[in-house]
């Protein structure tokens, strides 16, 4: 079974800020409305003129190697989903002589039948457990992870009580952080962690919105990066019996080869989404329409035929470590 903690809509009530409980659940629906709610936040002013001195002080050259990397991943998925739909073209030729992508493990693209070696049953086994644990404010280990990300994220800082009004400078919407997990579940907080630990420059660089020229309101980073947890579950297909779309497919694939794939594919994904969020110009009130796009463009490159690994994503080549 999915988990419960992943199955409920993200909208405007549920991350506001504006209610205390700490666990939550319903049912997975498709994606409708905007994901973030009312993000009012009282250092707006004050960020305005951070974002000139921040705007100032933006090399050209490396926008320019963001903005055109960005690019040519998107031009080499377009032209593979092109590839692809003509050799699956049922009056092609060359789909007579070349198997559909997902033939290489003994299924089609339109086949149901999947067959997962011991490893791969193990590890979605693993990955759908840590799906369905909610994110509990009362539990220790969930505040010591709480924690863990502050720490990450801000080294040189003091620690702030788990209730306080400078948890909003990270990107959660009201002083208690706890009341923005219900959409993601505590994977969405070790998620975070994983970005943390693991690409600590690219964590670093969109928590300080260091690239690009920034909208004078910019999506909240940390419950940006909840509602990427959500999402990506939902296009693996992860609360099904076992992934039937050519996104899900190939990630079982990615997972037999990566323990951790679904974080490293959370990392590719939430610095994919910035990336469109510069070349959109966007600002908050277009995060939804953002986070669809990247949807969207991580299943291109999902489907891409020679991609067996996450490093082999094009996108992937955005991340730094």
């Amino acid at each position: 079974m999915a988990s419960k903690a992943i199955r409920r809509r993200i909208h405007h009530g549920d991350v506001d800020g504006g209610r205390n409980e700490h666990m939550e659940t319903s049912g997975l629906e498709s994606l409708s409305e905007p994901l973030l709610g009312s993000y009012n936040d009282d250092r707006i002013g004050n960020e305005k003129n951070d974002d000139r001195s921040q705007q100032d002080l933006w090399d050209d050259e490396k926008k320019q190697q963001i903005h055109w990397t960005f690019l040519f991943s998107q031009l080499i998925a377009q032209w593979a989903q092109w590839l692809a739909n003509f050799i699956l073209s049922s009056g092609s030729f060359l789909g007579r002589l070349l198997p559909p992508i997902g033939s290489q493990n003994g299924h089609g693209s339109n086949n149901n039948s999947i067959i997962l070696s011991p490893l791969q049953e193990e590890r979605l086994r693993n990955l759908r457990q840590r799906l369905e644990v909610p994110f509990d404010g009362t539990r220790p280990d969930h505040q010591d992870a709480l924690k863990l990300l502050w720490r990450l994220a801000y080294p040189d800082r003091e620690l702030p009580p788990l209730k306080s009004e400078l948890w909003k400078e990270m990107g959660w919407q009201g002083a208690d952080p706890s009341t923005d997990f219900r959409g993601g579940g505590f994977i969405s907080l070790e998620n975070l962690i994983y970005f943390a630990k693991n690409y600590p420059e690219s964590f670093q660089r969109l928590l300080h919105k260091r690239d690009g020229k920034r909208a004078e309101w910019e999506y909240p980073f940390a419950v940006a990066g909840v509602n990427i947890s959500f999402v990506l579950a939902q296009m693996l297909d992860l609360q099904s019996g076992k992934p039937t779309s050519i996104a899900g497919k190939r990630f079982l694939e990615l997972l037999g080869d990566d323990e951790m794939a679904f974080d490293n594919l959370y990392c590719v994904a939430f610095q994919m989404m910035d990336a469109q969020w510069l070349a959109k110009r966007a600002s908050y009130m277009e995060f939804n329409e953002v986070l669809k796009s990247t949807r969207t463009q991580l299943e291109r490159e999902l489907a891409l035929e020679d991609v067996s690994r996450v490093v082999d994503l094009p996108a992937y080549n955005l991340l730094h470590h």
